[in-house]
């Protein structure tokens, strides 16, 4: 699917983590560790090719706590720290995007992902968001799909309205958030609701359509309440305060604290002898055969469209 009209999202962090577990170590005549760095860049420009975007913007964490630790302390607090030579490429990854000339957005106290979900709340065309997971998909609707990987990096999936409903089953990408908000998210420490599992949680909202509607019917004692079984709303009841902090935990902020403007974001402005020269150093000469065309010359020069 191309659209020239589209904006590239690239949830960093997680192509990078996801390309450091995936490939086998790789790296430079020096010696420095790049398999990270590598499939970081397979994976983009993939999806400059397939998708052909006229904006790309990547997002990032930031080190330190978030919003949603003062909400909950424990948050993510079972999540394995990444290995030490993992994190020492996302500089490299930071200056090849300088190099392409693709803005980089990160804020204190805020994920990648609520960076990602108000840019997309802000872009004026369609968004297609590149992501190492499906975190991304409570943010699906008619004007963005989420780009991610299935296996390694090369198995692909673009996720849009039909195909997220298929994943969880038959929920509709703005119910994920109280399906997660019931099921938990164990690699988050997102509590959820104890004893409810990802098929009973998926039956709840299809039937009660999402979770403020299921308290309320679980309250006035609706015909539908009724036919809920004891011990499942014995839990519901015991976990409400839990699953209402689960779900402020697992929304995506849509209003972070950045100057985005997409005029800013224009694909296509770098030097690409200067992008050939970092790849050189870096040893991924198979990669600059992909490199797609830039608005510049070799020489440097603005090229006319």
């Amino acid at each position: 699917m191309a659209n020239e009209k589209a904006l590239l999202i690239i949830d960093s962090n997680s192509v990078i983590h996801r390309a450091y577990h995936a490939l086998p170590p790789l790296t430079t005549k020096s010696g420095k560790l790049v398999n990270a760095v590598y499939g970081f860049l397979l994976v983009f420009l993939k999806a400059i090719k397939e998708f052909k975007p006229l904006y790309v913007a990547a997002c990032f964490d930031m080190k330190g706590p978030t919003f949603r630790h003062k909400k909950f302390k424990e948050y993510k607090a079972k999540r394995v720290k990444a290995p030490e030579e993992l994190y020492l490429q996302i500089p490299i990854v930071k200056e090849i995007l300088r190099a392409f000339n693709i803005p980089v957005f990160e804020k204190e106290g805020y994920e990648a992902d609520d960076i990602i979900g108000t840019i997309a709340f802000l872009s004026p065309v369609e968004t297609i968001i590149l992501s190492g997971d499906a975190d991304a998909l409570q943010l699906v609707d008619d004007k963005t799909k989420v780009f991610t990987l299935r296996k390694g990096v090369k198995d692909t999936i673009l996720y849009n309205e039909q195909l997220t409903r298929e994943k969880f089953g038959g929920l509709v990408p703005s119910q994920i958030l109280d399906f997660k908000a019931l099921r938990g998210d164990p690699s988050d420490n997102i509590p959820g609701v104890k004893g409810i599992g990802e098929k009973t949680a998926i039956e709840l909202i299809l039937e009660f359509g999402d979770m403020c509607n299921l308290y309320k019917e679980i309250k006035e004692d609706s015909v539908k309440a009724k036919k809920l079984k004891p011990r499942v709303k014995e839990l519901l009841s015991k976990y409400k305060e839990q699953a209402f902090l689960s779900r402020d935990l697992a929304k995506i902020e849509k209003q972070a604290p950045i100057d985005f403007n997409i005029d800013e974001c224009r694909w296509g402005k770098y030097n690409k002898e200067e992008i050939i020269k970092l790849l050189e150093s870096l040893g991924f000469y198979s990669l600059i055969t992909r490199l797609p065309e830039s608005q510049f010359s070799l020489g440097g020069n603005l090229k006319l469209w």
